[in-house]
């Protein structure tokens, strides 16, 4: 054990709101936050803005759509409206599994920022939250100017694990009992892609099914036995154009990582990147025609993560919510995804023994068909003045498969960063926000509800 020397830093103690994390959530909950009115401060780990969908080279939104409208309204249409028309191969109508180029995403996400008047401060990480009697004081973080402190009246945690939660002492869960989350993947991108074969090739053009493992033709089955590929173990090999010549990847599994463990993290970085390099030399083997002179030009420089904390609020979510297609009194967005669990490696052996019911496991909605997602799931219990945003939020294992996606993630926020400018305009308990009132301003930012048009 080292003891430092007690010091002083530096106390920035001007703001109404600081959110950490600038991924979905944290971008539209700032921007809703300055929206209000309240002075607002947005703390982001990287250089760049919007997270998994940016920095974590995802290549696609998942659906916005419940099969009938759009109902991630609000600033979450307006990041994804804007986000399509950066992308000239993308229609104005394309709601389902839209590409993203990862560029013009960050600027998008900047833009909205400057927008609202946001103060953003990149490449600074948080290392503690002081608190008294459940309520953060302030938050301590470091950056090139070495360690300082930021006091706030309210706080949003829009880490994706939790971290400003728990620092304040919020409970949380991982895994199910204990158990390993999600696999998670390092997303990739191949240029000099010849794109006529890419679309058009008889057995894996995307018109033709793809090399999607949903195509029983996609040489993704033959891939985990492949001696030459020994990083690749499973079939995921998700795939989008981006743009010219140019193909993002979501492919591949790393399993047991704890993405709170930066030697677990820091490790499946260097297999992340291992595995990409496998991806490109097995798609120039098996599918020449498109891949044979494909050139890997990025790998992301922030891991996958699909599962880890979540955190112990007034009410957790669950999949019998999902089952019900629940209704809420104090629901702040509506939420259609499926109930995308990848599976672990030793479910994958159960998978394959057929031990495991994928159709219930992985259920889906009909047309139409949501389910709410209720205030009371963002409030830490225990903890006076901080909100939760995105992944993290008070679910149970099952359900977080389909609230962890950007959609959700951007109306989540948008809604936690309203009622922290409320709270922060008030006695700065967010467990007393009036939820009627949310919901109506809400409503006048353009969110949907059940049963409305």
């Amino acid at each position: 054990m080292y003891t430092m020397k007690a010091r002083q830093i530096p106390l920035d103690d001007n703001w109404d709101v600081i959110v950490i994390g600038g991924g979905p959530a944290g971008c539209t909950a700032a921007a809703s936050a300055a929206r209000e009115g309240a002075k607002t401060l947005l703390i982001e780990a990287t250089g760049s803005l919007g997270g998994m969908g940016t920095s974590g080279l995802v290549p696609a939104w998942c659906p916005f759509s419940d099969k009938e409208k759009i109902i991630y309204r609000g600033m979450a249409e307006t990041v994804f409206s804007r986000s399509k028309a950066a992308s000239p191969h993308v229609q104005p109508e394309d709601t389902e599994w839209v590409p993203i180029s990862p560029e013009d995403l960050k600027r998008v996400y900047d833009e909205l920022m400057e927008e609202y008047g946001v103060r953003v401060l990149f490449n600074t990480f948080l290392c503690e939250a002081e608190t008294e009697n459940g309520e953060v004081k302030a938050v301590v973080v470091s950056n090139k100017s070495g360690l300082s402190a930021y006091k706030a009246k309210v706080y949003v945690d829009g880490s994706g694990d939790g971290d400003l939660a728990v620092m304040a002492g919020a409970s949380y869960e991982f895994g199910e009992n204990g158990g390993e989350p999600m696999p998670s993947s390092l997303c990739f991108i191949l240029t000099n892609v010849d794109m006529y074969a890419y679309q058009y090739h008889p057995k894996y053009g995307l018109v033709h099914g793809g090399m999607h493992p949903g195509n029983p033709q996609s040489f993704a089955h033959q891939l985990p036995a492949d001696a030459r590929y020994p990083d690749i173990v499973d079939t995921h090999l998700c795939n989008n154009i981006i743009g010219p010549g140019t193909v993002g990847f979501n492919a591949g599994h790393l399993f047991g990582l704890d993405s709170t463990d930066p030697k677990s993290v820091s490790a499946a970085m260097i297999t992340g990147r291992r595995i990409a390099r496998q991806y490109r030399d097995a798609l120039a083997s098996y599918f020449p025609e498109a891949f044979g002179n494909a050139y890997l030009v990025a790998t992301a420089p922030v891991m996958g993560i699909r599962e880890s904390r979540r955190i112990v609020g007034d009410y957790t979510l669950t999949v019998e919510d999902y089952a019900n297609k629940a209704d809420f009194p104090d629901e702040i967005c509506r939420n259609s995804y499926y109930l995308d669990i990848h599976y672990t490696q030793e479910e994958l052996k159960r998978l394959a023994e057929g031990g495991i019911d994928e159709t219930a496991r992985c259920a889906r909605y009909g047309a139409g068909e949501s389910h709410g997602i209720p205030y009371r799931s963002l409030l830490p219990k225990g903890v006076r003045n901080v909100l939760v945003a995105g992944r993290s939020i008070s679910c149970d294992k099952r359900i977080q498969g389909s609230v962890r996606v950007m959609p959700v993630c951007l109306a989540m926020g948008e809604a936690a960063g309203m009622a922290a400018a409320f709270a922060a305009a008030g006695d700065k308990d967010v467990h007393k926000v009036d939820t009627h009132r949310l919901r109506a301003r809400l409503r006048q930012m353009g969110a949907y509800f059940h049963g409305e048009a």
